[in-house]
């Protein structure tokens, strides 16, 4: 599919956002956390029978992140996708999505991509369905932490990176996505998913913009 053209197809869907006039913003918190949704290798590498992406350009906008993120003591997370048994975890998602059978737990498939450099401090959130929340104990750890404020990198915009902002803001979180580290397989459908997460849940900001909102936070 033409690049240019399904960008295109996607405008006088944006165009409906900015005659509605959604232009509010839930700002940034004292407190954020960043995670990292989904860049396995499965996703940005490619597996056998699973249909990967291209998320150059994210990972190393994620990078930028994640290099402030550790310089101030902001905590870091990782999901992946991962199960014990896939055609039984899975549940009626894997019926869907066949292609998640080959999201073994324990596989290179669900590693974090090395290009992110992962620390041993950063925990990785292993779930089974499309939020970083459902199933998880990820809400645990950040109140344990006394995180107000999540900012979303990683993939896909039109999937789990919008199942996790919605879970985020109904826990009550500040939830920020960051613009340039988070993508999709299809830049029509990361082009409307993100506007409609701008208008109606999150804040859609810059890496820069983010950049700076965290040397405004206290050391952590």
């Amino acid at each position: 599919m033409d690049r240019d053209n399904n960008v295109s197809g996607a405008e006088g869907i944006l165009r409906f956002y900015d005659a509605r006039g959604y232009r509010y913003v839930v700002g940034t918190g004292r407190r954020p956390a960043i995670v990292v949704i989904d860049f396995s290798n499965a996703f940005t590498r490619g597996a056998l029978q699973f249909p990967g992406g291209d998320f150059a350009a994210e990972m190393r906008q994620t990078c930028r992140l994640l290099d402030a993120a550790r310089e101030r003591g902001v905590s870091v997370f990782y999901t992946t996708i991962a199960y014990a048994d896939p055609e039984r975890d899975s549940g009626f998602w894997g019926k869907k999505v066949p292609w998640l059978s080959r999201c073994k737990l324990g596989s290179a498939a669900v590693n974090i991509d090395a290009i992110l450099d992962p620390r041993p401090d950063e925990p990785v959130i292993v779930k089974k369905f499309p939020s970083a929340f459902f199933g998880t104990d990820l809400n645990d750890r950040l109140q344990a932490l006394g995180i107000d404020t999540i900012v979303l990198a990683g993939c896909t915009t039109s999937v789990c990176v919008r199942a996790t902002a919605i879970d985020a803001m109904q826990h009550n979180y500040r939830t920020l996505i960051a613009a340039e580290a988070v993508g999709d397989m299809d830049p029509g459908l990361h082009a409307v998913h993100l506007r409609d997460l701008d208008a109606r849940y999150a804040d859609v900001m810059s890496v820069d913009e983010l950049l700076s909102y965290f040397r405004t936070v206290p050391r952590q």
